[in-house]
């Protein structure tokens, strides 16, 4: 035998006896994936679907509304919006603001953007300075 070999327990030698130690990041070799085999090989199920595929087919599903003694369909997503300007028409400020605000930044063609922190700030206005500058040195010369 090779020196260290019997230090290894059992568990911890690979089942033919040769000296491959399993331990953390070394699986016992009936364990590992074999050589060009997907680790998943069904894959997705045909028929899955995500959060955003759910969300959209909610939000766009039609339902029956009635308006003025007459019944309509309109989708989920503008049946929420009605439900918003309703309430903003009854008195509600924070109704009344979040479909104003909605409706400012479409008019202006703004989209509502997540607040940036500082650090990202000064990345983005590093790589802005970067754009320019190549600019800057072409016209020179």
């Amino acid at each position: 035998m090779t020196e260290g070999t019997n230090d290894l327990s059992p568990k911890q030698r690979n089942g033919a006896g040769d000296d491959y130690a399993i331990g953390y990041a070394r699986p016992p070799e009936h364990a590992k994936f074999k050589r060009g085999q997907s680790g998943n090989p069904r894959g997705r199920p045909k028929g899955s679907r995500n959060e955003s595929t759910m969300l959209r087919e909610l939000l766009h599903r039609k339902i029956n509304v009635r308006d003025g003694g007459r019944s309509r369909k309109i989708t989920v997503f503008e049946g929420i919006l009605l439900r918003i300007t309703e309430d903003a028409l009854k008195g509600d400020t924070k109704s009344a603001a979040f479909i104003l605000n909605r409706y400012g930044a479409l008019v202006s063609g703004e989209t509502p953007q997540a607040d940036i922190g500082h650090d990202d700030r000064e990345i983005l206005e590093a790589f802005a300075r970067r754009l320019t500058t190549p600019r800057a040195k072409e016209n020179q010369q």
